[in-house]
């Protein structure tokens, strides 16, 4: 009897054992699939991620759609994927992405900083359809700039009546088009680039990180031009199920993407540099601020309307007044 006894209590400690130690699994979105930075950068994390009590397993995406797709049906219990799709989970972490409102490397590393410091740790939390959401980690893609076909698109007067490339499932890349008079083209990131490339679409917002693997060249071609006027920041958020998880998981997940911030920044600037220089057009400062009103005005409707989160937009407004002072928004109210 005692060996009954002995049996069946080892059998309910290798039970609860391998409960408590299954592998989660993450979803992780990159363009590269699993030769990709951010996709390299995400197996350091499963690495780290060990010290925390966490064994994870990653699963390779390079359709973005299909990657949330998987974590909606409970196959992942995290996913890794642009703030833009993630916002609907967390919109306080995905509203760092709104149209102009990071400008900078210097206001983005700020933004981030910010995002994933402790004192926001309930803004970090969500529930969305009676799930439960955590924020585990932000990172930047980087700015986005305006490719265009035509280097003679070089004015917001250029861009009416034009074809422009926008991510179907963001409403403010749509409604900031139609606000320019432009002609908005529904696409996903796994198919924005070929529509631009196969002159579906004259314009598009892209950043560095996109430029080789999505092959733009083909559609700048000889006349094409990258305005380097930073339209809208891209950032990734890890996204988790914090049940799936072990006690304070997502605060020792936030604490390690903080850790490597400037190794990530550092990346995304190489990555910049290598933009080819006789593509780059510089608008003048008029133009600059012409095109920052625009957004300004934009991204405050589509705060009114609860697309961005109020709170985020003040933070990032601090931020870049923090780090130009002399800007024109400064001085005004609103955000």
């Amino acid at each position: 009897m005692n060996k009954g006894i002995l049996a069946l209590g080892a059998m309910l400690v290798l039970g609860s054992y391998t409960e408590t130690h299954a592998a989660s699994k993450i979803c992780v979105f990159d363009l590269l699939g699993k030769s990709g930075e951010a996709y390299k950068a995400m197996e350091e994390w499963a690495l780290a991620a060990k010290a925390w009590r966490g064994d994870t397993f990653l699963i390779s995406y390079q359709n973005e759609a299909l990657a949330e797709n998987d974590f909606e049906q409970g196959k992942c219990d995290g996913v890794y994927m642009t703030s833009m799709r993630a916002r609907r989970y967390n919109k306080f972490a995905g509203s760092i992405d709104a149209i102009g409102a990071v400008p900078s490397y210097a206001i983005a590393q700020k933004a981030i900083s910010f995002a994933l410091d402790k004192r926001n740790q309930r803004r970090l939390l969500s529930t969305v359809d009676n799930e439960n959401y955590e924020v585990a980690g932000i990172s930047q893609i980087g700015l986005a700039y305006i490719f265009v076909k035509d280097k003679k698109m070089n004015t917001i007067e250029q861009i009416k009546g034009k074809k422009f490339a926008v991510l179907g499932y963001d409403e403010a890349q749509k409604i900031v088009v139609k606000s320019l008079g432009g002609q908005a083209v529904l696409a996903d990131i796994s198919d924005i680039a070929k529509k631009f490339n196969t002159g579906q679409a004259d314009i598009m917002a892209a950043p560095a990180y996109a430029y080789k693997p999505l092959e733009l060249s083909k559609g700048l071609g000889n006349e094409g031009a990258i305005m380097t006027f930073p339209a809208v920041n891209m950032t990734m958020d890890l996204i988790i199920r914090p049940e799936k998880f072990s006690s304070n998981f997502g605060q020792n997940s936030r604490a390690w993407f903080l850790s490597r911030l400037s190794t990530n920044f550092a990346l995304i600037q190489r990555l910049e540099s290598e933009l080819p220089a006789k593509y780059k057009i510089n608008l003048s400062n008029e133009d600059k601020t012409r095109y920052q009103q625009i957004l300004r005005e934009a991204r405050m409707g589509l705060t009114k309307r609860g697309i961005y989160d109020a709170s985020m937009m003040s933070v990032l407004k601090r931020a870049r007044c923090t780090v130009d002072r002399t800007n024109f928004e400064c001085t005004l109210g609103g955000e």
